[in-house]
Parts: C-alpha cells; sequence; structure tokens
C-alpha cells in the first residue's frame, strides 16, 4: 500500500485521504483493556501503510487518546492528517453534557492543540450539536480559528440536514461525522443526501459495528466488565438473536467471497460512494491490515444488491444507544416541516 493508497476528495473544499482511515477511540476508552505500546505500534503502522487519516476527540479517554496519538505521530505529524473534536464534557455528577457555546470552542481547541503537540489541526469537529446554542455561533467561533491559521478544515458530527445548511452559510463544512454500517443506516434516507447537495464529504464512524459487523462478538459473555457494548441495546438479550441472525447472513456472503466479514462491511460502506469515508477503530496491528484488505477488491453490483437485500435500512434490533445518547442526536428540522404542537 504506502503512498500508493488510492485518496478521495473530502468534501467540496477538503484534502484528499484515503478511503479508510483508522478511528483511535478504542484506544483509550470503551471496549475493554487498553494497550498503549500496542496502540501506538497500530498507529504507525497504519502510517507505514498510507493510512493517514487519524480520527480523534477531546472527550475520548478525557484527553488521553490526544496524547497517544500525540506520542504516535512524533517526528511524523506531517504524514498525518489530524482529525479531533470538541463539545463533550462533564459536569460535577459526571454525566455527559454538550457544549457548543462560542467562548468554550477556543480553549477547547487550544487545550487539543497541546495534548496533540501541533500548530494545527486538519479538521475539527463539534462532537455533538449543542440544542441550547444556535449553530451559526458554534460554526461562527470554528471559522475563527481557521482565520488563525489553528485548524484547517471544520466538521460536525451527528448533525441534521437542517443543521447542516445552517452551519453551510456561515463557513463551509469539509466533513460530517456519523454512524454507518450494513446495521445503521438511517443516513441514507436525508443526511447523504444533504451532504452531497451541499458538497460535505461523509466519515462514517461505527463502520464494523462496533465489532459485531466482524463476526468475532456474539454476546456480551465475551466482552471485558468495563466494556460499553455491555449497556448498549443492541447488544442486550432481547435484541442480540435477531441481530446475530443478520450478521450469520452476512458471514455467509463472506464466506462465498472468501474474504473476512470485516472487509466485506467495510467494502460495501466505501462502495457507497466517493464522498464517503470509513473510520474503523482498532487498537490493534492485526486487525488493522485485516480492515485495509478492504481496499483489495471491489464489490460488482449483484453482490451489493444481495447485501442490500440481507440488510435494508432498519434491520438492526434495538437502538444505536441508551436514551440519553440518543437524544444528543441532533434532529432538527425546518420550521415548516415542524410538527404543530
Amino acid at each position: 500500500m504506502g503512498e500508493n493508497v488510492k485518496k478521495r476528495q473530502l468534501g467540496d473544499n477538503g484534502a484528499p485521504i484515503p478511503a479508510i482511515g483508522l478511528g483511535c477511540m478504542g484506544m483509550s476508552q470503551s471496549y475493554g483493556m487498553t494497550n498503549d505500546s500496542e496502540s501506538i505500534a497500530t498507529i504507525q503502522r497504519a502510517l507505514d501503510l498510507g493510512v493517514t487519516h487519524l480520527d480523534t476527540s477531546d472527550y475520548y479517554g478525557e484527553g488521553r487518546n490526544e496524547l497517544l496519538v500525540s506520542e504516535a505521530i512524533k517526528g511524523r505529524r506531517q504524514e498525518a492528517f489530524l482529525a479531533t473534536k470538541f463539545g463533550l464534557t462533564y459536569d460535577s455528577e459526571r454525566k455527559v453534557r454538550v457544549n457548543g457555546r462560542p467562548e468554550y470552542v477556543r480553549s477547547a481547541c487550544e487545550a487539543s492543540l497541546r495534548r496533540l503537540r501541533t500548530d494545527v489541526i486538519d479538521l475539527y469537529y463539534l462532537h455533538r450539536v449543542d440544542q441550547a446554542v444556535p449553530i451559526e455561533e458554534t460554526v461562527g467561533a470554528m471559522s475563527r480559528l481557521v482565520e488563525d491559521g489553528k485548524v484547517k478544515f471544520l466538521g460536525l458530527s451527528e448533525a441534521s440536514p437542517h443543521t447542516l445548511e445552517r452551519a453551510q452559510n456561515v463557513h463551509p463544512i469539509s466533513a460530517l461525522q456519523s454512524e454507518y454500517s450494513l446495521w445503521t443506516r438511517d443516513v441514507e434516507k436525508e443526511v447523504l443526501p444533504a451532504c452531497r447537495r451541499l458538497g460535505i464529504g461523509f466519515v462514517a464512524f461505527s463502520p464494523l459495528g462496533r465489532g459485531f459487523l466482524t463476526g468475532r462478538v456474539r454476546g456480551t459473555d465475551q466482552l471485558a466488565a468495563g466494556d460499553v457494548r455491555r449497556t448498549l441495546p443492541r447488544f442486550a438479550p432481547t435484541n442480540i438473536d435477531q441481530n446475530l441472525a443478520l450478521m450469520n447472513k452476512l458471514e455467509s456472503v463472506s464466506l462465498e467471497l472468501n474474504r473476512p466479514l470485516a472487509q466485506l462491511a467495510l467494502a460495501w460502506v466505501v462502495a457507497q460512494g466517493d464522498d464517503i469515508f470509513a473510520i474503523p477503530g482498532t487498537k490493534r496491528r492485526g486487525y488493522l491490515n485485516e480492515n485495509l484488505g478492504a481496499l483489495d477488491f471491489e464489490l460488482n453490483a449483484e453482490q451489493l444488491e444481495k447485501l442490500d437485500r440481507i440488510a435494508p435500512p432498519g434491520i438492526a434490533a434495538g437502538e444505536r444507544y441508551q436514551e440519553d445518547a440518543m437524544k444528543m442526536i441532533d434532529r432538527q428540522t425546518p420550521p415548516q416541516e415542524r410538527e404543530p404542537k
């Protein structure tokens, strides 16, 4: 692979980056035991292979993930397309809150710059839309970071089409990041069309369904005690059997193609358009190598049609997150489309 990895343009005004990047969250939180030395080796291996797009956040490990990434890319900053996020914080009771206040934007960015040990962030996202702050105010503050040379490109995460349009009127948005996979296709109805209409690249997080679409997770009894998936509805006993039935059908296709299920799932995501980028997360070099095998083959029209029949939108049993986290997903609609009270 190396420098020959094919790149795609990230939105109308973004940079060319590979179709598959590396999500770094799990290196510092959520998915069981961490191993910094192996995580650092995984990031460095990604750069060796030309996987330059590294995705982190000040929320992941409460800053520890940014520190980890900075250690991994020491002396190689110029090789990385570095994306991070702000906007998720903890209150005094350790409950997650969204903060998109303009005065917070700059301080959050400067703190990330220090942890990442860099002068500029390539892609800076608002992690969740703050419903108490007009998006124009948040993005306006973010745009001043671009003017000051602290940030190159702006992005939003889990934003509605209406919010995207309002944000785009303030400053060009290069990327929208949302969950997208063979068992999470909600964005196809309105969000993806809006991104395409506005010239915004789409970055798919959890393209492997938080590990479910690798075939290696068949129940929460396999997961470590602190693994966040133990709390997620789709992994709950009430939903797991239906989701396993889906996974088994997908696995049969992967066996027909003689490809690991993870490669099939990733190949499907990147086949949905040249404006789509996947950031599967892993903290192990072996899984990184497996994931990147998805770039070595293309699904044909017949295979894509078969996968659409097996995994249509809405097929997954259970919500993506628990109720409180689902409430943080932006669902704003234009005033004329809102239901009367």
